[in-house]
């Protein structure tokens, strides 16, 4: 396999991986408890670099008095249009902005960050309580850069991601059962809104990613053990499953999309890969199930379909995932729309995270070449800014840094998992 060249060239490449050698990589305090104990990896941890530092540091700087993050700064390019917002905290950057911070290794409970992942967790949480038990919205903030790009809903399942992984680390029982109550809510609203093909909602510029973002909340829910309906989480996996060509293994540009292969590829493969992390758990009790029954059990011949359908996944997730690797020495696909903006990292963040949870020599070139790309873009200030759509810093530094620490994601183990 070539390398990963993306929106750089050779040059620049080179350039970038020799000024690596100059950032000194520091010791983190976090790095023993980086990852959920629900969770492990055989990939080990790096010290976070000075470059994530430097983008925390930032992050953090600008998180606001309510605990909220709002897009904050935008490019010149977006003429402004949105300028009223800059300031107005909302669920999708606070949740983009909670979910980097948990990936320095800090929870709700310790940690460097644990104070401002607090404050950010109850933001989130407040706006739930606030909100109507029945729609798909959890928030009375409307028209931000992040819902016209990726649709009304992301905040929704960016919120449930944020307080699935947050539900086990809480630091007292009275926060935990608040944010329980919250999760709880959020995840009926998903599932009691959720489309009999697997999805919510087409509107936005690319809601294939905010679709993507919602079958990792609800497997990550469900890892996390969250109650969880197993018929939400299929039509999501066989929707995903769906996209992928019988023949080339490869993910069309279809709707939602923009048309930018980038975005339904990473969506799709990444949504097949949260849902065999959960199947991975699945998997286990079923076969536990299936020792305990009589060959001449009536159950015996549905849990065995449910086994073939895991089996399935994982094979189409193999051969899609190929595809993709197959693509990443295209530059013309890895630029996604033409420049970095917050689609293209949320995108490369999916990739990392199925690159990942496969390891070995693929994982390893990308997440290489992934670190000089991101290194060299970095603003001086340590923010990461986009050119197109999501162009506002809050959003993109918590893209980048969570694709700079996606060897910190969480992987799941044998834990049970409870459905209804």
């Amino acid at each position: 396999m070539k390398k990963y060249i993306g929106l750089v060239g050779m040059a620049a490449l080179l350039v970038a991986m020799a000024g690596n050698h100059r950032i000194n990589a520091r010791a983190n305090e976090n790095t023993a408890s980086a990852r959920s104990s629900t969770y492990d990896s055989t990939t080990s941890l790096k010290p976070l670099s000075e470059n994530v530092n430097k983008g925390l540091s930032w992050l953090v700087a600008h998180q606001q008095n309510s605990g909220g993050w709002g897009q904050g700064e935008e490019s010149q390019h977006m003429g402004g249009t949105l300028s009223h917002l800059k300031d107005t905290a909302n669920v999708a950057d606070t949740g983009m902005a909670t979910l980097a911070l948990i990936r320095s290794g800090s929870t709700a409970s310790r940690g460097e960050y644990r104070e401002n992942i607090r404050r950010g967790v109850d933001f989130i949480v407040r706006e739930v309580e606030r909100s109507d038990a029945k729609s798909l919205y959890i928030t009375d903030i409307r028209g931000t850069r992040v819902q016209s790009k990726l649709g009304p809903y992301v905040d929704t399942f960016l919120a449930a991601l944020v307080l699935a992984e947050v539900r086990n680390h809480m630091p007292d029982e009275s926060s935990k059962r608040r944010v329980i109550v919250a999760l709880d809510k959020v995840m009926d609203k998903i599932e009691r809104n959720q489309k009999e093909n697997g999805t919510w909602s087409n509107e936005g510029w690319a809601p294939v990613l905010a679709q993507g973002l919602a079958g990792k909340a609800i497997n990550r829910a469900a890892q996390e053990g969250a109650q969880v309906t197993e018929k939400v989480r299929e039509r999501v996996e066989k929707n995903a499953r769906g996209q992928v060509d019988p023949s080339t293994a490869r993910v069309a540009a279809g709707a939602g999309s923009a048309g930018v292969r980038l975005y339904s590829s990473a969506a799709t493969v990444g949504a097949m890969q949260d849902s065999a992390n959960t199947n991975l758990q699945k998997e286990q009790e079923l076969q536990r199930e299936l020792g305990t029954l009589p060959s001449a059990s009536p159950k015996r011949a549905a849990l065995e379909n449910k086994l073939k359908d895991i089996d399935r996944n994982k094979v189409d997730l193999g051969r899609a995932r190929t595809a993709l690797v197959a693509q990443l020495d295209d530059p013309q696909f890895v630029a996604g729309f033409g420049s970095n903006g917050g689609e293209e990292y949320l995108s490369y963040l999916s990739i990392g995270e199925s690159l990942l949870a496969k390891g070995g020599e693929e994982w390893q070139k990308w997440y290489k070449t992934m670190a000089a790309n991101l290194s060299r873009v970095q603003n001086r200030d340590g923010s990461w800014s986009g050119h197109h759509c999501i162009t506002g810093r809050n959003f993109c530094t918590a893209a980048a840094l969570m694709t700079l620490t996606v060897d910190r994601a969480p992987l799941p183990v044998a834990a049970k998992i409870r459905r209804r």
